[in-house]
């Protein structure tokens, strides 16, 4: 079953970060996406701009509006996501465990819909 760990942390902390700190998680999540890649979970995954650089479009009336910047204010902002594919919620939970940034932010993790034909 597929699965999309969504990894949330604060914009604010990320930016607070020096360059030495920045590398350090870099290779963390290095290490753990190859890690991943090399037992067949990952299926997808990439980091997200900042916050900032987001816009939200709605549909009101008939009308597209678009807002600059995410859908709500939040402590916590989006900030990549990871597609796996795992034997079943056990296994994914124990994957997004491992992610660098549960122990500062968290993982949403939420199953892949399966569409019947």
């Amino acid at each position: 079953m597929k699965y999309l760990l969504l990894i949330y942390r604060s914009d604010a902390e990320y930016v607070k970060m020096n360059p030495e700190q920045r590398k350090a998680l870099s290779g963390e999540y290095g290490a753990f996406t190859q890690s991943i890649i090399q037992s067949g979970h990952f299926k997808a995954g990439d980091g997200l701009q900042p916050v900032s650089t987001a816009t939200t479009v709605r549909i009101r009336d008939g009308k597209t509006l678009t807002t600059d910047g995410p859908f709500a204010e939040t402590r916590e902002q989006l900030a990549g996501y990871y597609l796996i594919e795992a034997k079943d919620l056990d296994d994914a939970l124990a994957i997004a465990a491992r992610i660098p940034e549960a122990v500062r932010g968290c993982i949403e993790v939420r199953p892949v819909m399966v569409y019947d034909n």
